[in-house]
């Protein structure tokens, strides 16, 4: 089994589609299967790790434009994990990784050279796992161009954020895919007056995933379905929600080397008090174990519900609670939380970037996680803090609907608070529900953290159910 993707750990990572390439296929292999990863070689992976890769084969691409290119493919194997790595300097030897103007040429260009390697039956395989636009392509070629030059293989195709389409213009078709512009001008890959890359994927591939039940059932909606509903609804009955999970190995509390103490669930309270205190001093907060520490770590855009939070502030900082958020994104919702440190001293800190090892000890340090996202393909950051004792605050749509439990304080059941609509009062109503669960139920509220832990968030559920998918189409696999 081949997974072809853009990003993935341990090498590159700008967003959760690396965190799922770097832990399913492991999972897999635990099932008995034999998986390798392919990608491009981008400058920082080539800079650190290229002398240590074992140069495989020089393969010639001759597509369209790609007249005589010559790609290095080179292969590491990590954790019994063969991963390979698309070469070409001028498309992905580069400071970023996605963003310029010759996106479509460049990803066409890799998903080619993974054809080329196919058709050389340099690695043998029967099913290939495509994530996102960047790979979408490849069933499309599997099916044409390639159809008669490579052996015939299962195709699965998984959409983690169908508001990432690789929508370009419907000359590419000639000059970089190597297809006829008929495909554009029958409407099989015309969208918004170009082609885009999402859409061949969903058409061509024999199998679509996404990463929850509730956003595949989201996402053949008009309000979710990024006008592709229509498309996505052609091939609903092979269309699968399959909710993705953590590396329990890596996220682990309990030999996390970043916490300033680890713990797990049976003294999870000594535990997470240590590393409250810890974080509050690293940070400037006031130190006091009584107070709700309230923490977000993620991309400041519009999608994940930041402007909720900024426009609740003179109303929940009225409240005896601390807030941390370690991100970056957009500019202006940069600009806007810059002045909290000065408006709330010692109570609210604004970290303006990433650090991992800091986003280890914020997930273990605080009380509450917000995910107030206004659409969430799964999510892994609610994950994360469940396995850390920190209740996630969240939003019922796609994969945090499918993961968090909301609290119900008749049972005492529950690992995280909810809401539906997404309205400023609503966050104010449920975060305030929190506070006060909190604050005047902590019974309730260690209990809620017990059966957050317990939760079982591994991928190994989910590899079954990819495995099931896969046995009902090959059956000997």
């Amino acid at each position: 089994m081949l997974f072809v993707a853009a990003e993935g750990l341990p090498f590159v990572k700008t967003g959760g589609l690396a965190d799922v390439i770097g832990s399913l296929p492991k999972a897999l292999t635990h099932e008995g299967f034999n998986v390798s990863v392919i990608m491009p070689l981008y400058l920082k992976t080539a800079k650190k790790e290229r002398e240590s890769f074992t140069k495989l084969t020089t393969l010639t691409i001759n597509v369209g434009i790609y007249q005589h290119v010559k790609t290095v493919i080179y292969t590491t194997n990590v954790k019994g994990i063969t991963y390979y790595f698309v070469e070409h300097a001028g498309y992905f030897e580069r400071e970023g990784y996605y963003g310029y103007p010759d996106d479509g040429e460049r990803f066409a260009f890799f998903n080619h050279a993974v054809m080329h390697l196919l058709e050389s039956k340099m690695i043998d395989i029967d099913v290939v796992h495509c994530h996102d636009w960047h790979t979408g392509l490849v069933p499309l070629l599997a099916k044409t161009l390639y159809a008669h030059r490579i052996k015939p293989m299962l195709s699965l195709f998984t959409i983690h954020n169908l508001a990432f389409q690789g929508n370009f213009p419907y000359g590419m078709l000639e000059s970089c895919i190597g297809l006829s512009s008929h495909y554009y001008f029958d409407g099989s890959l015309r969208f918004k007056d170009g082609i885009s890359f999402m859409k061949a994927g969903i058409l061509y591939a024999d199998l679509v995933t996404t990463v929850s039940d509730t956003y595949a059932k989201e996402i053949l909606t008009p309000e979710f379905g990024e006008h592709m509903e229509d498309i996505l609804r052609l091939r609903q009955k092979d269309l699968y929600g399959i909710v993705n999970g953590i590396d329990v190995e890596d996220w682990d509390p309990a030999t996390d080397p970043h916490l300033a103490a680890n713990y797990t669930f049976k003294n999870v309270a000594k535990g997470k008090l240590a590393n409250k205190l810890a974080i509050q001093r690293e940070l400037g907060l006031r130190q006091d174990p009584n107070v709700m520490l309230v923490a977000m770590v993620s991309r400041l855009t519009d999608q994940k519900g930041i402007w909720l939070l900024l426009q609740s502030l003179g109303t929940i900082m009225g409240w005896d609670l601390q807030l941390i958020i370690l991100g970056t994104g957009d500019s202006h919702v940069e600009g806007q939380l810059k002045p909290i440190e000065f408006r709330y001293p010692h109570r609210a800190v604004f970290y303006c970037g990433y650090n991992e090892a800091l986003a280890h000890r914020v997930y273990a340090g605080s009380d509450v996680f917000l995910m107030p996202s206004l659409f969430e393909p799964c999510g892994i950051s609610q994950q994360i803090a469940m396995r850390y004792g920190t209740l996630p605050l969240a939003r019922e749509t796609g994969g945090l609907k499918d993961t968090v439990e909301p609290y119900n304080q008749h049972t005492l059941k529950g690992t995280g608070f909810t809401f539906g609509p997404f309205s400023v009062e609503d966050f104010k109503h449920v975060l305030w529900l929190a506070y006060d669960t909190y604050t005047f139920r902590p019974d309730h509220f260690k209990a809620m953290i017990k059966h957050a832990m317990k939760k079982d968030l591994s991928w190994d559920k989910s590899a079954k159910l990819y495995i099931k998918l896969i046995r009902k189409r090959i059956p000997s696999k």
